[in-house]
């Protein structure tokens, strides 16, 4: 337990540290923020605002999980490479907007094609892994489902979903940041249950597994926190595609090592709401014309009622919690 208290106050840390260090260097750079024009009118004023934060504590994570994990290494490694090949999409995506003096990066089918490479490496992985393999935990009961070949392409589509999903929620100061905080601690202490389970049964090298990867979730949690000083309204940085890629990355890879991708849906709602939302306000626009929302994704719809931004953040992290307490009652 105790390296999971130093993965969070470590990572915590140093994103604090690389906050102070990054933060006046893309303000130098001029990586600011290109705001929509279709986006809410309120948000005009945040144009400028240093982007590209992922690497502020995308970093911290990756070098606390490696320092502090120990023993049976490849769940973790593997984790880390997931959430940095991500990242590195998201990278190129802000890199192309700011270095184009543009509001949109990659071309949806170049972020398509990178995202299907990175899913489908990690997908034929877990596959291949005798410790996760193609079954997976069906919720609220005792039973695994089989999904046989049909493994690999359940799962490429659940890394895109949540990838994409953790990309829609980062839209409000603090918003994507607040909700992987609790999501990351909820997968912490499930990770530390399952790891205790698996060392009652003897099972010692997928415990180790499993222990690794709650110092990952630990480490995303406090690195979530730190980063949460700077990106709380009014934010001094935002996270970008960089960072909200990447923290979708590490969400999915920690689902899927634990053999539990049918949880996201409750652990991880608020960004399946999100999507939803967008998905739902675009079949309606088209087949009738006529809008669900005011403005997708859900949180604009708020924020164009009238709903102050911290109000909406703090609303969707009370939910997340809520969820997430559903979630641990379903392992």
């Amino acid at each position: 337990m105790e390296f999971i208290i130093y993965s969070l106050i470590l990572s915590l840390i140093l994103t604090l540290i690389f906050g102070k260090i990054f933060i006046p260097l893309l303000r130098r750079l001029r990586f600011g923020q290109y705001i929509r024009d279709d986006g809410p009118s309120s948000h005009l004023k945040k144009e400028g605002t240093p982007t590209m934060g992922g690497i502020i504590f995308l970093i911290p994570l990756c070098i606390t999980t490696l320092l502090l994990a120990k023993k049976s290494l490849d769940f973790v490694i593997v984790a880390v490479l997931v959430t940095m090949g991500f990242a590195f999409i998201g990278f190129l995506d802000d890199y192309i907007k700011i270095a184009m003096r543009r509001s949109l990066g990659l071309r949806a089918y170049q972020k398509i094609i990178g995202q299907i490479i990175v899913a489908v490496i990690f997908a034929i992985f877990a596959y291949r892994h005798a410790y996760v393999g193609s079954s997976i935990y069906i919720p609220f009961t005792t039973r695994e489902w089989d999904l046989g070949i049909w493994y690999i392409p359940f799962i490429v589509f659940v890394i895109i979903g949540t990838v994409n999903s953790t990309n829609l929620t980062d839209g409000l100061d603090g918003l994507a940041s607040g909700v992987t905080l609790i999501v990351a601690i909820t997968f912490c202490i499930i990770s530390l249950f399952l790891s205790k389970n698996m060392a009652e049964e003897g099972l010692a090298y997928i415990s180790a597994n499993y222990h690794n990867l709650a110092i990952f979730a630990g480490a995303l949690a406090g690195s979530c926190l730190g980063f949460l000083r700077y990106n709380a309204y009014p934010a001094k940085v935002f996270m970008g595609d960089t960072g909200s890629l990447g923290i979708g990355g590490a969400i999915a890879a920690l689902a899927i090592l634990l053999r539990m991708p049918l949880f996201l849906p409750i652990i991880g709602g608020i960004y399946m709401i999100e999507s939803i939302s967008v998905i739902l306000q675009v079949a309606s626009f088209k087949l009738t014309g006529r809008r669900i929302f005011k403005m997708s994704p859900l949180h604009h719809h708020f924020e164009l009622k009238g709903m102050e931004e911290a109000k909406i953040v703090t609303m969707f992290m009370i939910i997340t919690v809520v969820l997430c307490l559903i979630g641990l009652l379903g392992v």
